[in-house]
């Protein structure tokens, strides 16, 4: 029989968060797929499991290991697929061998569970109605530039080293754009902080250490001004057609955004009256 791919998160940094499904889908597998054998080696020592045969899966080596994963499963091993922290899949290796397995039609088993972008997201107390995973920020000032234009709130992963430089450059465009920096989630130094764009840029102007995640509030969207001239027309087509003017002019108004005295009074050059 088949066996099965379990897409398992592990831990961002407390291990009390792994989750008792996700403990067990570790124990029961036959072969574990992780970035760095040794991290997730780690992992389970620290779990205090037997450990099951650890296979390297990253960027350099993804295309051919998923097609040997998938001829692994086919044979009925039951595959763990995890990353070096939280949920695979997210800015890490994976999606290959996830479409590969859905390709054979093999089964496939996605735990919940720890992820440092929800909990940043969260954390940062900017609104989310919607938002958007932006992967890690863009380096040139263009593409921060499209970032700042989302009207969605947006999360990226940064690297330490270039936190301070990134900042300074969204300062330099949107300085009082609400943001926050999230660093070492979960862990024993978490840190989150909160303010404009251009005061984290004051505040994280040397390079700090951990694992950094970005949170940037969406632009302000201005309803566009009304378009006139198309009401006026709007309007007048309708009187042509028969309608009584004063009606119209509800009608239309309440369509467009417009002020009704306003459209009679353009399209009769008399004042409205009460």
């Amino acid at each position: 029989m088949p066996g099965r791919l379990t897409v398992c998160p592990t831990p961002i940094g407390n291990l009390e968060d792994l989750s008792p499904r996700a403990r067990r889908a570790l124990e029961e597998a036959d072969l574990v797929a992780c970035e760095d054998t040794r991290r997730t080696g780690l992992l389970y020592e620290r779990l205090g499991i037997p450990r099951p045969r650890l296979v390297s899966n990253h960027e350099g080596n993804e295309a051919e290991r998923a097609t040997q994963l998938a001829q692994q499963i086919e044979r009925g091993a039951r595959v763990v697929l995890v990353s070096d922290a939280g949920t695979p899949l997210i800015s890490d290796p994976g999606f290959r061998l996830l479409r590969a397995c859905l390709e054979r039609g093999l089964e496939v088993e996605v735990l919940p569970g720890p992820s440092a972008v929800t909990t940043a997201l969260v954390a940062s107390g900017v609104p989310a109605p919607r938002w958007r995973f932006e992967g890690f920020l863009p380096r040139r000032a263009g593409e921060l530039e499209r970032v700042l234009r989302a009207t969605e709130t947006v999360v990226a992963f940064e690297s330490p080293r270039r936190l301070p430089d990134s900042l300074a450059a969204l300062a330099a465009l949107a300085p009082d754009r609400p943001a926050a920096v999230c660093r070492e989630l979960t862990k024993l130094h978490e840190e989150v902080a909160r303010g404009t764009l251009g005061e984290l840029a004051r505040r994280f102007r040397d390079e700090v250490k951990g694992e950094i995640v970005v949170v940037i509030a969406p632009a302000e969207t201005r309803a566009a001004a009304p378009d006139v001239a198309f009401a006026v027309d709007a309007l007048r087509r309708l009187v042509q057609s028969g309608a009584r003017p004063r009606a119209a002019a509800g009608v239309v108004a309440a369509l467009t955004g417009t002020r009704a005295n306003d459209l009679y009074r353009a399209l009769t050059g008399r004042e409205p009256r009460e």
